[in-house]
């Protein structure tokens, strides 16, 4: 059940990188110059990236993918020149619009499916293996746990996330963002202990035949994310 909580900080997750932040997107997941703060989270995302995409069947072929939050597709574009058949959602139209874009320049690299919507509203069929890479950091967890109950629905072998850790430097970056004028804030980012994490999973009835898998914290400067892994028992 979709919580009213979840529904406003949905919004202001598809208004801020459909609109507000766009263009900042745009050039961080690109080739070009970036600043200082900036070139450590793009460091810190290509890292986790990897990470996430390590946890995958290095062969995909014929499997099914779902990146969840796929932003402008670097994740979705990897799995599918692995061989892997792709759906990638997103919240926000013009992410997805890029993601199609630079996609496009490339050939012979298998099946993307790009789409607009709620990663977990809309139908989007069975997988084999579901990645949600900092899609979930902005939720409460009551909201992230019902997400992932979810996707569990759908989805035959793995569950691989990110979630923000519970440190005292993300909690000092977190203040700092407050400074900010309001219009340039970016979602507020919901940090949790990773014990907490696994406590309320394990305790889900509705991921009873799941079990932890994998995990792996990712610090690079003004970039940490934390992987998580679940596995269908």
């Amino acid at each position: 059940m979709t919580t009213l909580e979840y529904e406003q900080q949905r919004e202001q997750i598809e208004h801020y990188f459909d609109r507000t932040a766009s263009d900042t997107w745009a050039r961080l997941t690109s080739d070009e110059p970036v600043s200082g703060i900036r070139q450590t989270v793009r460091e810190g995302r290509d890292e986790m990236r990897g990470t996430l995409l390590s946890w995958l069947p290095q062969d995909l072929s014929g499997k099914r993918i779902l990146d969840a939050g796929c932003g402008t597709g670097a994740l979705a574009l990897e799995a599918a020149r692995r061989g892997a058949e792709v759906v990638a959602v997103d919240l926000s139209p013009t992410l997805i619009q890029l993601a199609i874009e630079r996609v496009a320049e490339y050939a012979g690299i298998g099946s993307i499916d790009f789409r607009v919507g709620d990663m977990r509203e809309i139908e989007l069929g069975e997988f084999d293996h579901i990645v949600a890479m900092d899609s979930l950091i902005h939720y409460a967890p009551k909201d992230g746990l019902q997400t992932l109950e979810s996707m569990a629905q759908s989805v035959r072998h793995s569950i691989i996330f990110t979630f923000a850790p519970r440190t005292k430097l993300l909690a000092l970056m977190h203040a700092a963002g407050q400074l900010f004028p309001r219009g340039d804030r970016s979602p507020a980012i919901v940090p949790i202990a990773q014990r907490n994490l696994q406590s309320i999973i394990t305790a889900s009835d509705a991921l009873a035949d799941w079990r932890l898998g994998r995990s792996m914290r990712v610090n690079r400067g003004f970039y940490i994310s934390q992987a998580q892994e679940i596995v269908r028992a």
